[in-house]
């Protein structure tokens, strides 16, 4: 189950601006929590998605800014 969702998150087609800025509003430029506790990695880390979210936000970016003509300095 897990692979299938990484799958689908690594394929997801951004073919819209509109879904290219709603991903970037909607995922963090980094985590919120961004320093460890101890030796505790922040949360978003143990987020067992989190590189494809990460990925997938990369690639809205790179959609507004190649492919739309955007500016994308709002958004990093």
């Amino acid at each position: 189950l897990m692979a299938k969702i990484r799958q689908w998150l690594m394929a997801y087609p951004i073919t819209t601006p509109a879904i290219a800025h709603r991903l970037c509003r909607l995922i963090p430029a980094q985590c919120p929590f961004g320093r460890p506790v101890l030796t505790i990695p922040p949360l978003c880390k143990l987020n067992p998605f989190y590189e494809e979210v990460v990925m997938l936000r990369f690639r809205a970016l790179t959609y507004l800014n190649e492919v739309c003509q955007e500016d994308i300095s709002q958004y990093v």
